[in-house]
C-alpha cells in the first residue's frame, strides 16, 4: 500500500519546506484558534513555492461563511478540512475541493453504518481525528479500521515517529495527517522531525505490502 502524508499546522517557511523536501502530499495551514493558526495573507506567503502537485490545505473549525470567504479570498486553498456538520450550511466555492473530518467520538459502533453514514454522501476521502485537534492525543484506532475499510481514510490525531508503523498497521488507512508529533515546541515545527515521520510512514506502507 502507498501512503499519503500531509503536514498540519505549518507556521514558518522552513517548516513549509521540510516538508515538501520530505515528500509530503499535502501541507495543511490551521485558520482555527490555535498555536498554529496563521491568517490568510500568511498562508499565502508560507505557500508560495509549493508545488502545484502539493495540495494546500485550510484547516478550519466551524467557520462561518464569511470567514471561509476571506480564507478564499486571501490564500486560495485547494482543499478545505472542516468538521462534516459544519458542510451542512457552508458554501463551499467553486473549485475549493472538501475533506469533512469525522471526529471518534461520533461514530457509530456498528462498522456497517460507519460506511453508509449519509453525512459522507459525496465525499470519498475523510480524516478520522480525535475528539479535540492539535493535543496530540490519538484517535479510536479500532473504528477508524472499520472506517477505512469503505473510504480513502487520513488518520489524524497523536501520530508521531514512534507510533506511525503502528498506527498504519492497525487501521491500514488511505492516508496519515501530523502535526504536534514533529514539533520542537507547540507551533513550531522540527524540520528533522518532518523528514523523520515521513520516512517512517512510508517505511511502515511497504511493509504492510509484504
Amino acid at each position: 500500500m502507498a501512503i499519503w502524508v500531509k503536514i498540519c499546522g505549518l507556521t514558518t517557511r522552513d517548516a513549509v519546506e521540510a516538508a515538501v523536501a520530505a515528500g509530503a502530499d499535502a501541507v495543511g495551514f490551521v485558520f482555527a484558534p490555535s498555536k498554529r493558526q496563521v491568517t490568510a495573507a500568511l498562508a499565502a506567503q508560507l505557500a508560495q513555492g509549493v508545488p502545484r502537485s502539493i495540495p494546500r490545505v485550510a484547516v478550519m473549525l466551524h467557520p462561518t461563511q464569511s470567514q471561509l470567504d476571506e480564507v478564499w479570498s486571501g490564500f486560495r486553498p485547494d482543499v478545505l478540512q472542516t468538521d462534516v456538520g459544519d458542510l451542512q450550511t457552508l458554501r463551499v466555492p467553486m473549485g475549493l475541493a472538501v475533506m469533512p473530518v469525522i471526529r471518534s467520538v461520533r461514530l457509530k459502533p456498528d462498522p456497517q453504518a460507519c460506511g453508509v453514514d449519509p453525512a459522507l454522501a459525496g465525499h470519498p476521502r475523510i480524516l478520522f481525528e480525535g475528539p479535540v485537534s492539535g493535543v496530540g492525543s490519538t484517535s479510536d484506532w479500532h473504528r477508524a479500521a472499520q472506517l477505512a475499510r469503505t473510504t480513502q481514510l487520513v488518520l489524524a490525531g497523536g501520530l508521531n515517529a514512534t507510533n506511525i508503523a503502528d498506527a498504519i498497521a492497525t487501521v491500514r488507512p488511505f492516508g496519515v495527517d501530523v502535526s504536534s508529533g514533529v514539533e520542537a515546541s507547540p507551533g513550531i515545527k522540527d524540520p528533522a522531525r518532518i523528514h523523520e515521520f515521513v520516512q517512517r510512514a512510508r517505511a511502515a506502507a511497504n511493509g504492510a505490502n509484504r
